[in-house]
């Protein structure tokens, strides 16, 4: 039940695909073409800073070819600089700060709970529809499920939107406590916390009657007065001894809900989702007569916070400069700024038409422009006596690592405006 922690987002229908049937052996775990400090797929780094993919990666011991993933068909909205993330698996570096953010939060369950939790951090990407967004009992009517916000490989297969997509399956395989982390992948807005892949941790626990009869509680009370206590001890195992604060939520696989905030540098920061699992989720799965809780965080806003990271791209960043900076069990490790090059704003405006989404227009940018797209946001938008509605996007590039020439940032401006005009079929002004 991973939830983002600043943007929980729920995540289309159910249906079969051969394509997920062949390479979804259970939990389907990685093996690589290539060593992690590269990429899952093979790549090679062009002169602008973007990934060109050559080759494969293997996930469970099948080999998964680009075709396999990026496709020419209608339900696929998968590009080459998504499929070049597959399988970098950054929460398994154990001196990246995603990699040490995971493994604190290991050793806190490690020790107050004596290894009672599974731990899953390599289980396939690649879900079924059903997986994704049934068994976690996601609306059929959610705008999660539209294409405008998860990436499809076929009407059937879908890039997981959050590790909960695990949470059945591990249910139905008997495991009753277990922690799941993975890399996860949602179509968004680009700016300085928000990225097309990012990192989550999902924790769940399920007690049977014996646990809460004797304490006098009902079921549910038990469990949410259990996960309360947990993720408390999370917290100040993580930040020290903060104020913190209960925050009534809704999801739709928890009942009741909550979100927990801290009190962190002179303000309120949510810090993760959680709450009492849907009885229809367990019985689902196998768990009859059980009550459970579940948790989910976003690794990379925490690591952002503890780690004074300002951009969530310098995460993919191989830059010596940034991933020298970080060493293995040592949190808290304050990032020291490298560089200060300039960004470059080039504005684009449209008529945009009644399919037009952010989300859509985002994905063209950076499919041209990658991580040298810093920011794309709308400055301005009217509609005229016709009834015509325009935007004017400014468009941020700035490279972490470089500074960019006028001729690199014209010549990618030009290639966004041309690919903007036809793929998303809009009237440039």
């Amino acid at each position: 039940m991973a939830l983002s922690i600043a943007q929980f987002t729920f995540f289309t229908r159910a249906a079969s695909s051969s394509f997920l049937h062949r390479t979804n052996a259970r939990f389907n775990h990685f093996t690589f073409s290539t060593p992690f400090s590269t990429a899952a797929a093979t790549c090679t780094r062009k002169k602008n800073g973007r990934l060109s993919v050559l080759s494969a990666l293997e996930l469970g011991g099948v080999k998964i070819a680009r075709d396999d993933v990026v496709r020419d068909d209608p339900t696929n909205n998968v590009p080459d600089s998504i499929f070049s993330k597959l399988g970098m698996q950054l929460h398994k570096r154990n001196q990246h700060p995603i990699g040490i953010l995971k493994n604190a939060i290991y050793e806190y369950f490690d020790a107050s709970y004596s290894t009672k939790f599974d731990k899953f951090d390599d289980l396939c990407p690649l879900v079924s529809v059903k997986q994704n967004f049934d068994d976690v009992l996601v609306p059929a009517d959610h705008i999660s499920r539209s294409y405008n916000d998860t990436y499809y490989v076929d009407s059937g297969t879908v890039l997981r939107c959050h590790t909960s997509a695990h949470q059945a399956e591990l249910l139905r395989d008997g495991h009753t406590h277990f922690l799941v982390t993975g890399d996860v992948y949602r179509r968004d807005s680009i700016d300085s916390t928000h990225y097309p892949v990012f990192h989550q941790m999902e924790g769940f626990r399920v007690f049977s009657p014996k646990e809460w009869e004797a304490s006098g509680l009902d079921g549910t009370s038990y469990a949410a007065e259990d996960l309360k206590k947990c993720l408390e001890g999370l917290a100040r195992h993580l930040f020290g001894a903060v104020e913190m604060r209960w925050i009534d939520a809704y999801f739709p696989f928890t009942n009741p809900s909550f979100e927990l905030e801290i009190y962190f540098q002179e303000k309120w920061m949510e810090v993760l989702g959680c709450g009492v699992t849907e009885q229809e989720i367990l019985r689902n799965n196998g768990q009859l007569d059980s009550v459970a809780w579940a948790f989910g965080l976003g690794l990379e806003r925490l690591a952002m916070v503890l780690f004074d990271i300002p951009d969530i791209r310098l995460f993919w960043t191989t830059d010596e400069r940034f991933t020298s900076q970080f060493t293995k069990g040592k949190m808290g490790i304050k990032f020291k700024p490298f560089s200060k090059f300039p960004p470059c704003y080039k504005d684009m405006s449209f008529w945009i038409n009644e399919s037009f989404t952010e989300n859509n227009l985002c994905e063209v940018v950076r499919g041209v422009a990658g991580d040298l797209a810093e920011e794309v946001q709308l400055i301005d938008n009217f509609t005229n006596k016709k009834g015509m509605t325009s935007h004017c996007y400014r468009i941020a590039y700035r490279s972490m690592e470089r500074s960019l020439t006028d001729e690199e940032i014209n010549e990618l401006q030009r290639k966004v405006r041309e690919q903007v005009e036809t793929k998303l079929n809009v009237e440039l002004r």
